[in-house]
């Protein structure tokens, strides 16, 4: 049994994306999502190129069915050596538009959702003394925009609770990382987002997946004498 990875969020474009760059490196891949039978495709496609695949519905907003997913694979598959965090939550909408029960919603996914997956992952992280643990962040994480008050507040809440466990994790040899994904990803939303969507992913402008992938890898297999905590990522294009 290879190393196992967990990607809580588990979606069509990134979070699958990311399945499909550790599957690639022989870890043994866990997608979790709401609708977990959406990553059968995936999971058969991995299991028919001779890797290691499994999938799982889970809602991350629930105490009790993350602490259910992380028993079921620790018992039943194997001990995790990394865990990632993929949960987006992006909904635009005015201050004015947005009412208490969207805020709390958005909330719960991007930021109550990535405490109970980290702190899960760090109960069974530190029993072995090593592990990553791996955020998903978006440039509302490091600013509000107009029109993205409570995506800003709930990416930008995640943040400094990811640099919380960062702190306490780090000295007892887990690698707690934030992954800044500052531009458009290619997704089939913003493909109908972006009026010059063609030409930009033409041109590099929109972030791959796949490539973008590469860097989950690269940070969780980051020898400890030099860690990243937060890497930002954009297209060769982008402003900033």
């Amino acid at each position: 049994m290879g190393k196992v990875v967990l990607i809580i969020g588990a979606g069509d474009a990134i979070g699958s994306a990311i399945m499909r760059a550790f599957a690639n490196k022989d870890y043994v891949v866990c997608g979790a999502r709401r609708g977990g039978e959406k990553l059968d495709p995936l999971v058969e496609e991995l299991r028919g190129a001779g890797k290691q695949a499994y999938g799982f519905s889970c809602d991350a907003r629930k105490e009790d069915e993350v602490e259910a997913l992380f028993a079921d694979i620790e018992t039943n598959i194997g001990p995790l050596d990394c865990v990632v965090f993929n949960i987006g939550a992006n909904v635009p909408m005015t201050i004015l538009d947005t009412s208490a029960k969207k805020f709390m919603k958005i909330w719960e996914m991007a930021t109550f959702a990535g405490f109970l997956a980290g702190r899960e992952a760090a109960r069974v992280m530190t029993k072995r003394g090593h592990g990553s643990i791996i955020f998903t962040g978006a440039t509302a994480s490091m600013r509000g925009a107009a029109g993205f008050g409570a995506f800003a507040s709930a990416k930008g809440a995640l943040r400094n609770m990811v640099q919380s466990l960062a702190r306490e994790m780090g000295p007892q040899n887990i690698h707690v990382a934030h992954v800044v994904i500052d531009a458009a990803v290619d997704t089939e939303w913003i493909k109908g987002m972006l009026p010059d969507y063609e030409e930009r992913k033409a041109n590099d402008g929109v972030v791959n997946p796949d490539d973008l992938a590469q860097n989950y890898v690269m940070l969780h297999e980051q020898p400890r004498s030099a860690w990243t905590f937060e890497m930002d990522v954009r297209p060769w294009a982008e402003k900033w």
